[in-house]
């Protein structure tokens, strides 16, 4: 089934992208784009076009500039500012595909009300990452298992959907990278219903990445063992859920996590 369907088939979507001088891979991005309802960009003072190049295309995209203090604070004015019942958070690299996002909407449709990306399931990969990074990944992936009695496969990877009656609930604060983190275990500490859903990850297509592996692994780690010590987050069921649309989904395709 094709997502071009959605205004007939699903809620209203809402594509939330963070850019920092990407008007390069926005020109293989923005064309993609065209089924969900709604745009928002939240640029941090581009100054290679960006934001001249979205509104070329999308004259109707929200634009959101300021100050580029991280990509935490950017997905949080993002998701603040969201108005659809569904909003997918993807990178504005070109390394997450528009193409999944049936497989993730379906998910939310069927009662989720948070579902993350891995690049470790049954149909998923990446091209982008190197040993260290995989390792790393690892690592805390098992450590946040732990902690949280999950069973993740993908921690470090920030391609994710949500309904937006949850985005109060996470109660998100973080800045930088360690949103990933912070959006996987609240959804926990809050209560919510969480699957994984399979993402096929390819290089960056333009540029370089502002990730450092050793600075934002380390804001991971603290992220997620200060979390598990803070108190609890409100548990309240929040407005029901939608009625799930009758969609088929292969076994292979998810996994719901411990929160079932």
């Amino acid at each position: 089934m094709s997502v071009s369907g959605h205004s007939r088939r699903w809620p209203t979507v809402t594509a939330v992208v963070p850019t920092l001088n990407e008007a390069a891979n926005l020109r293989w991005l923005m064309p993609r784009l065209t089924a969900v309802d709604e745009i928002v960009i939240v640029d941090g003072q581009s100054t290679d076009g960006t934001v001249e190049y979205v509104l070329s295309v999308r004259p109707d995209a929200r634009i959101i500039i300021e100050p580029p203090t991280g990509k935490g604070t950017a997905m949080r004015t993002g998701m603040a500012a969201a108005t659809s019942e569904m909003i997918i958070m993807l990178d504005a690299d070109g390394s997450m595909d528009p193409a999944e996002f049936d497989s993730f909407l379906a998910l939310l449709c069927r009662g989720y009300d948070f579902v993350k990306g891995t690049r470790y399931g049954c149909g998923g990969g990446s091209d982008d990452l190197t040993g260290l990074r995989r390792l790393g990944n690892s690592v805390l992936t098992g450590l946040a298992n732990r902690l949280y009695r999950q069973n993740w496969s993908d921690l470090c990877y920030g391609y994710v959907a949500m309904r937006r009656d949850a985005v109060e609930r996470l109660r998100l604060e973080s800045t930088g990278f360690e949103i990933e983190t912070e959006m996987c275990v609240n959804a926990v500490r809050a209560g919510l219903r969480i699957a994984e859903v399979a993402s096929h990850e390819t290089e960056r297509r333009h540029g370089e990445s502002n990730l450092n592996t050793w600075r934002d692994g380390w804001r991971v780690l603290k992220t997620m063992v200060r979390l598990r010590f803070a108190k609890p987050l409100a548990t309240e069921a929040g407005p029901p859920a939608a009625e799930p649309v009758p969609i088929h989904i292969q076994a292979a395709a998810f996994s719901p996590t411990g929160t079932e």
